[in-house]
């Protein structure tokens, strides 16, 4: 390819391009242009030519007002070329006389000489000034928007300070009612319709004993276990269907007697129900304590019905008395029937003063042993079988012996000439010290069950009196026990359960509190204990002795009369005190009958008065 067709190309090529553009060499003469430089400044071909002069090129444009009103053109023209000599890299915009705006971009070149570019940029300046006079606007109006979003900002922020106040408000009231419910002796629970927990304190297994704590997201049956859940379900079902109630069970799994409350839970849309509410307690001593209320009304009723049959078969034996010397002619036995049943019917209806101390379970089935083996014929066993552990608890010995004496002989009637006799004693969840006496008899009828505890039936005709089982149920309730009857896979089952309260070891002389009203019998009581060695603080009420156990940590027993100065009691002041309680002494001169007694028995030891010191000591010595 010839020069020729080269530079025809190259121009060609330089043609097509939007910008001007110039090269000139270094004696500052145009060495190639495009179209549109000419075009752009509407320049003559001589001036778009090889070879054309730059300064006159220049002169041109200046003289025809491209560069505006100049004083002297031929300086003007003087310092463009000297600028072109000199020159430097560099980029510009200007605006031409007739309103033009054009960039102008220059770069030297290696071998002398420069090019330079020229692009007109006047819509892109109109842009950028609509876009500038835009952006003032918009610049105004963000301001306003600004200064608005900062007032709601701030009223935001006043908003989000009262929330989280609000928050930590609610976070308190919560942490306290959680306490609330942690404290309380009850196990709360919410469960869903589902039947799984959503809420639950952490007092199930206490109320329940082996049951799991952690319950949330577990289905009531899982955490309660089979066969409590098969007594509860009913009751479950109508709270889910609208239905609140209160109920008691029993428990096989722990022993105790639980209260529940179920209510339904309607904070649904329109009231709809969204669960169940549940509260479960354990009443198993306030289920005690009340048959034991229950029992002593029904003692007052039988000593209603039999002083009077005492009173006519007293007289009755004295007519027979009178007649000695006739009955003396007469083939009777030695033992008067009729004295035993009055002796039996006194000790059933006279007042039975309990006496519970320190027993080890093992040791009293011994000693009953010789009693009870002497009591059988050659050809009936007695079997003692003892399940307890070496740990003693706190019952009434002589109470037990009669029971058991009386469920032994009771056992040897069935059996008949032969036969075995089991004795058995075990502890039952730490609530129950159990009693179980089975023969292999012919077990009880279905009239012997139903009415067996009932004074005076008796199924031995003339050989019975009818009191043994009365006497024993009567032991049971009045100890806030329970008795059970049952035939077994061979033979009659009787079940004697009593409260199980571990004793405590003996008492290490230390300061004592003696409330009582009294300052007769204050002064009286004084000198018992510190002869044992105790040191004593006084009081006469309930406030006084609170505050004494609150200055003085050191007070290590309370020795306190039921009845005190003001409307509080000595049972009263003792529950005030918790479990933390120092060991308690209950002393009265009302009868054992007395409802203030049963409660105080529930809780520690009662001493009747008066007492001496032998007494005292006697339950010091056993742990009280």
């Amino acid at each position: 390819m010839d020069r020729r067709t080269t530079e025809s190309m190259t121009n060609a090529g330089l043609n097509l391009i939007q910008q001007a553009l110039t090269l000139y060499d270094q004696d500052l003469r145009l060495v190639v242009c495009n179209r549109r430089f000419q075009e752009m400044f509407d320049l003559p071909d001589e001036f778009s030519t090889k070879g054309a002069s730059f300064a006159e090129t220049i002169r041109h444009l200046a003289n025809r007002g491209e560069y505006g009103d100049l004083i002297d053109v031929d300086d003007f023209v003087r310092e463009r070329v000297q600028v072109a000599k000199d020159f430097e890299p560099h980029y510009m915009e200007r605006t031409r006389a007739n309103g033009q705006v054009i960039s102008v971009e220059g770069a030297p070149l290696p071998q002398g000489g420069w090019v330079t570019v020229y692009t007109d940029i006047t819509q892109i300046k109109r842009q950028e000034d609509m876009l500038r006079e835009r952006s003032e606007e918009l610049s105004g109006q963000i301001t306003a928007y600004s200064q608005e979003l900062g007032s709601k900002n701030r009223q935001l922020a006043s908003t989000i300070a009262a929330l989280e106040q609000a928050k930590r408000e609610l976070t308190e009231i919560e942490a306290r009612t959680r306490l609330t419910t942690e404290m309380m002796p009850a196990h709360i629970a919410h469960v869903g319709l589902d039947r799984r927990y959503t809420y639950s304190n952490r007092r199930l297994s206490s109320v329940m004993p082996e049951r799991p704590s952690n319950i949330l997201g577990r289905h009531i049956s899982e955490a309660l276990g089979a066969q409590a859940y098969a007594q509860i379900e009913n009751n479950l079902t109508l709270a889910l269907e609208g239905t609140e109630s209160v109920f008691e069970f029993n428990d096989a799994l722990s022993s105790r007697r639980i209260r529940v409350a179920f209510t339904p839970d309607r904070s649904g849309p329109d009231d709809a129900i969204n669960g169940v509410y549940i509260l479960s307690m354990d009443v198993t001593q306030e289920t005690q304590a009340r048959a034991v209320l229950q029992q002593q009304s029904k003692r007052e009723m039988a000593a209603q019905l039999t002083s009077g049959l005492a009173h006519d078969f007293s007289n009755l034996l004295t007519i027979i008395l009178g007649a000695q010397s006739r009955l003396m002619k007469l083939d009777l036995p030695e033992e008067s029937r009729g004295g035993a049943m009055l002796h039996s019917i006194a000790d059933m209806t006279g007042t039975r003063a309990l006496t519970p101390k320190a027993t080890h379970v093992g040791r009293l089935l011994a000693s009953f042993a010789m009693i009870g083996r002497s009591a059988l014929p050659a050809d009936i066993e007695l079997v003692i079988q003892d399940h307890t552990d070496e740990r003693e608890w706190f019952l009434d010995q002589g109470a037990i012996n009669d029971a058991l004496l009386n469920l032994v002989l009771n056992a040897r009637d069935a059996c008949g000439d032969a036969g075995r006799i089991t004795l058995s004693a075990k502890v039952i969840k730490d609530t129950w010290v159990e009693f179980m006496v089975s023969d292999t008899g012919p077990g009880f009828s279905k009239k012997a069950l139903e009415h067996a505890l009932d004074p005076f039936f008796t199924t031995k005709g003339d050989k019975g009196t009818g009191l043994g089982l009365t006497m024993v149920y009567d032991i049971a309730k009045m100890s806030g026990g329970e008795l059970s009857l049952r035939n077994g896979y061979g033979g009659a089952r009787v079940t004697l359960r009593f409260p199980a309260r571990l004793a405590v070891l003996p008492m290490t002389p230390g300061l004592v509190l003696l409330i009582e009203d009294r300052s007769e019998l204050r002064d009286a009581m004084r000198p018992m204990l510190t002869a044992m060695g105790y040191s004593v603080v006084e009081a006469v009420s309930a406030p006084e002795a609170k505050a004494l156990v609150d200055g003085l940590p050191e007070i290590t027993m309370i020795l306190s009369d039921l009845q005190l100065e003001g409307e509080e009691t000595g049972v009263d002041f003792v529950a005030s005190l918790g479990e933390t309680k120092p060991l308690t002494i209950f002393m009265t001169s009302l009868p054992a009958s007395h409802e203030l007694v049963q409660m105080a028995q529930r809780i520690g030891p009662v001493l009747s008065k008066p007492f001496d010191v032998a007494e005292l000591q006697r339950i010091l010595q056993n742990g009280g």
